[in-house]
């Protein structure tokens, strides 16, 4: 047995509960059984418990979709991975745990140089981040970023990593303390969400915008277009505001806008396409420059807060106040969390 969050019925995440479960099982030729050491929580974490997000598990399950530890068990088929190598990894779900098993295409070696909570945040935030500016956008050297939400998760990765790639970065936070961190990231300028097209048009000398990467949507998106320069790319990632923008498209038309739309659960499997497998071999590639860029300090994967297994709501709570800059992480090994609950 092992201790995990388990969610039981879709609500609120006060409902998920610290229980005792089977370890996985390892029958999938293909598959790799973790021991977890932290997990993500995100957004998609707090949708997920409601039964509010693209993929609905069958309950009970456990949440969690982003993690690192150590390999323990390999299928049959797996030679990439061996037990006891240090991963960071991407799961459907079932990251709360002590154990997790998952498809070996979305589980990435990271290395000895890089510590844990460093490695965390690479998969998603910064997965996203640089597919998004580098598969969708083309960033070049020279661009002018607009990063909207660029105290966050992604919105901070995507500072980092337009920064790296070359580009003139304009971060756009709620707070002074994410402005201040966008700054340190490599963001040329930070500017408050009020009046955000006349500013960025301001400290762009008139132009505007190369590149804007949205993972707010709602009001930011309709003044981040005004923002745009002509010929811009749009980059639409998520909708952490809660309202998902209708693009007006006589806009896009009198400034040659691309709206480009990037989802990055297509490339993990999280579509019913189940696409992992035919796109392991870039994200892998892509794993394997972002870990190196953050053991040479080029970016700095962040996780601004640990929680303990019983404090799931609390992160979340704290995401959803947009208290947090970086990440925030459960802590799964050693942890001093309430004894489980056997349900017996």
């Amino acid at each position: 047995m092992m201790r995990a969050l388990l969610c039981e019925h879709f609500g609120k995440a006060q409902d998920v509960r610290l229980a005792s479960i089977p370890r996985p099982a390892l029958a999938d030729p293909h598959a790799v059984t973790l021991a977890v050491e932290y997990a993500s929580v995100s957004h998609a974490t707090g949708l997920m418990v409601a039964g509010r997000y693209q993929t609905k598990p069958a309950l009970p399950f456990v949440p969690g979709t982003e993690a690192v530890g150590r390999v323990v068990a390999c299928g049959a088929a797996v030679t990439r991975l061996r037990p006891g190598d240090r991963v960071a990894a991407i799961a459907d779900w079932g990251c709360f745990a002590e154990e997790v098993t998952l498809p070996e295409y979305t589980v990435y070696p990271i290395p000895d140089t890089l510590d844990a909570l460093q490695a965390l945040p690479i998969p998603l935030s910064y997965g996203t981040a640089y597919c998004g500016l580098v598969w969708r956008c083309a960033v070049q050297p020279g661009d002018t970023v607009l990063v909207l939400g660029a105290g966050a998760g992604v919105g901070l990765a995507a500072v980092e990593i337009a920064h790296q790639l070359g580009a003139q970065v304009i971060a756009c936070a709620s707070t002074d303390a994410k402005r201040a961190q966008a700054l340190r990231r490599g963001a040329q300028h930070a500017l408050a969400p009020e009046d955000l097209a006349a500013a960025v048009k301001r400290v762009s000398g008139g132009r505007g915008a190369d590149v804007v990467v949205d993972p707010v949507g709602g009001d930011l998106f309709d003044q981040a277009l005004r923002a745009a320069a002509a010929n811009a790319r749009i980059l639409s990632i998520g909708f952490a505001s809660g309202r998902i923008p209708q693009a007006p498209l006589n806009l896009l038309l009198v400034k040659n806008l691309t709206l480009h739309g990037f989802f990055v659960g297509r490339y993990i499997g999280w579509t019913p396409a189940n696409e992992r497998a035919q796109h392991a071999h870039a994200l892998q590639a892509v794993m394997k420059t972002l870990c190196g860029w953050a053991s040479e300090g080029k970016i700095r994967p962040t996780v601004s807060k640990v929680y303990p297994m019983s404090g799931l709501a609390e992160a979340l709570d704290a995401l959803e106040a947009r208290q947090v800059i970086g990440k925030v992480a459960i802590k799964i090994k050693e942890t001093n969390a309430c004894q489980a609950d056997s349900g017996s």
